[in-house]
């Protein structure tokens, strides 16, 4: 009688399998490792405690201690960060060894970058929940939708995303914006250009994709699709990347819960959409697009079926 495989050899076969070279999941042999996600997502809340003082993070500070705590919040940031964008383009690189002199002088320049944009992210966050607050009848002040308010949490770690992309800082922007995805459900691509006084209401099933431009003043529900109509491909098969697909959304458009919008067509200033409307072409400004009306009729016994 054949004897059954002991569980120490079928774990090794499984471990054995596991390790095993895979075209699609296998890292390079690096002395770095890659970007850490629990870090970064740590050093965004860091990062949201200085743009909110007061509000995350050390909740009792003292107007006389705020300087010192912001100093000493942004040069542990600037540490930890530096650590994080290195390790992401070391990965890039493709270069094996202790130390890649090219990748750290880029770290420092793409960190400092970074840095010096934190004030104009914080201007932007301001016109985000002051819209937020005229924008929600239910809000009882601004201090609500910072501390509550799930579009105010997504669109914060945009903004920073935002920065990290446009500096060409590898896997930590999308590292960002999908930690916030996984907390509110929104779905924000680092890629999309969104103007001042953004305000997403309740929040839940938003994407926003790579190309997407969204302009100023503009209100989204939950729901609301900025996507892609089809996706170009190449001579092998594959999408081609980088060209623009998403939507153009002008400055004061309202688009209601579950509306569609796909492709590269634009939304014109002060439009209205919908909610459920499936839009693939563009609109004029001031437009006001809804679904057919329903119509309600009467059935006896089932006549008019």
């Amino acid at each position: 009688m054949t004897q059954p495989p002991s569980r120490r050899s079928v774990l090794s076969a499984v471990v054995n399998e596991l390790v095993q070279v895979n075209a699609v999941v296998a890292r390079r042999p690096h002395s770095r490792p890659m970007p850490s996600r629990d870090t970064i997502v740590r050093t965004v809340e860091s990062l949201r405690s200085v743009l909110f003082p007061g509000y995350f993070g050390e909740s009792e500070l003292e107007p006389d201690s705020v300087r010192y705590y912001v100093g000493n919040v942004l040069d542990e940031v600037r540490r930890t960060l530096r650590e994080q964008v290195m390790r992401g383009l070391c990965f890039n690189c493709g270069e094996a060894g202790e130390r890649c002199d090219q990748c750290e002088g880029r770290a420092d320049e793409i960190t400092a970058a970074f840095l010096t944009r934190l004030p104009e992210v914080r201007r932007l966050l301001a016109t985000d929940v002051q819209a937020a607050f005229e924008g929600d009848p239910a809000a009882k002040s601004p201090d609500e939708t910072i501390f509550c308010y799930p579009g105010i949490l997504a669109i914060t770690n945009y903004r920073l995303a935002h920065e990290l992309h446009r500096l060409d800082a590898p896997l930590i922007p999308r590292i960002i914006t999908e930690a916030a995805h996984s907390a509110t459900g929104i779905d924000i691509h680092p890629g999309a250009e969104i103007g001042e006084a953004f305000f997403i209401d309740h929040g839940t099933g938003v994407v926003i994709g790579e190309t997407a431009r969204i302009g100023k003043r503009v209100r989204l529900y939950q729901g609301v699709t900025l996507g892609a109509k089809s996706f170009p491909l190449d001579e092998h098969g594959n999408p081609i990347k980088g060209i623009d697909r998403h939507p153009k959304v002008d400055d004061d458009v309202v688009i209601y819960s579950g509306a569609t919008i796909l492709g590269p067509v634009v939304i014109g200033r002060g439009s209205v959409i919908g909610g459920n409307v499936w839009l693939t072409q563009g609109v004029p400004p001031e437009s006001r697009i809804t679904q057919a009306a329903n119509i309600a009729e009467a059935f006896n016994q089932g006549a008019g079926i």
